[in-house]
């Protein structure tokens, strides 16, 4: 295949593109086609039976360093799917990371595009993962070679008839380029497990991250929070956390006010994001309810004698979390990001948070 003209690098906020889903046999007439709204996810398989759907980039062959690569495709609009398993098709050799985005629509009819969050409006080769008046969310994260993700029995990702997501992106990071300089392509992506089988406990991924910058030689903490303000029962399963090569460890936790008005911090998942980047069990699947807060905190130690912004390359730095929950009745929660500016300006302690009882948290901690 030729290769894809593209150029150009731009800041993806917080690592949020993502791709599209395919599963053998529920791909239309026109996934072979070059317009991406040709490519559909359908089914022809029996009602509560698991199909596989293989949702990869089409053999492209990334010529640009640090290059966010976005790829879509439609889901069947006649039919309810429930996507209940992510196997991913990558390795951190070629993939520095890969999101999967739910979107009412695509940021462009093209089958491939570079797809930096924050693109110039001028350049005519980028566009959002999702279109500008879209639903955006993300549903799925991958780096560092992590495994398998099978959601828990009952649990699964509303896409298609009766759900905002009627298109899926999937977006790949190229940091590096040097293996296909001689014109060889890449298929990173992943294998989708669906079903038409109704799903009861609906699923949903909040991401938390900052802005912000790290000092010379120095070590900062990261840090945000959200107060959950919809009336809610959130189930966490599974965490996730990201940074690039500063980061030692990223915590996440519930916070809630006993009966005493004392802030009481609830662990939901801890882990070295030097580790493989995958979705690991929740510490706590307490229950996350209306007036609790979320809040996250990633420790970074530079060695380097500049500044580190936070950015979408690998000379820069993110913080990441991403907390899976589900639902027993109604749908996801209505907002599905949650950032701050970050250090030097944002911190837990700062009087404008509310957070008070702050546990002493540090890498040695692990």
């Amino acid at each position: 295949m030729s290769r894809i003209p593209i150029s150009g690098t731009h800041l993806s906020l917080g690592c949020l593109l993502i791709s599209l889903i395919a599963v053998n046999g529920l791909v239309g007439k026109g996934m072979h086609q070059s317009s991406s709204h040709q490519r559909n996810l359908e089914t022809n398989s029996a009602t509560g039976t698991v199909g596989s759907f293989p949702f990869l980039m089409p053999k492209v062959s990334p010529q640009t360093p640090d290059l966010y690569l976005c790829t879509p495709i439609k889901v069947d609009p006649t039919t309810t799917y429930y996507i209940v398993g992510f196997n991913p098709n990558a390795t951190m050799n070629t993939a520095h990371h890969m999101l999967l985005y739910g979107c009412g629509e695509p940021g462009t009819t093209r089958t491939t595009w570079n797809c930096g969050e924050m693109n110039r409006a001028t350049d005519e080769d980028s566009a959002s993962p999702c279109g500008p008046h879209s639903s955006s969310q993300i549903i799925y994260a991958w780096a560092r070679d992590a495994q398998k993700l099978d959601l828990p029995p009952g649990v699964g990702f509303k896409v298609g008839k009766d759900s905002q997501i009627k298109y899926l992106v999937l977006q790949v990071h190229y940091a590096h380029i040097d293996k296909f300089k001689d014109g060889s392509t890449d298929d990173s992506g992943v294998f989708l497990d669906y079903t038409e089988e109704p799903r009861k406990k609906l699923a949903g991924t909040l991401l938390l991250g900052t802005d912000g910058a790290i000092p010379a030689m120095k070590t900062e903490h990261m840090e945000t929070a959200c107060e959950i303000n919809e009336n809610k029962v959130l189930h966490p399963f599974a965490y996730r956390v990201h940074t690039h090569g500063l980061g030692k460890v990223v915590s996440g936790y519930r916070v809630r006010s006993n009966s005493d008005g004392e802030q009481e911090w609830l662990q939901l998942g801890k882990r070295d994001p030097l580790t493989p980047q995958m979705f690991y069990n929740a510490s706590s699947t307490a229950p996350i309810v209306e007036g609790d807060t979320i809040a996250v905190r990633c420790t970074m130690e530079s060695t380097r004698n500049r500044v580190t912004k936070v950015g979408p390359t690998n000379e820069d730095e993110m913080c990441n979390f991403y907390l899976m929950y589900y639902v027993d009745r109604g749908e996801t929660l209505d907002m599905k990001f949650c950032f701050s500016q970050g250090a030097p300006y944002y911190y837990w302690s700062n009087p404008d948070t509310g957070l008070h009882n702050i546990p002493h948290i540090e890498a040695s901690t692990l």
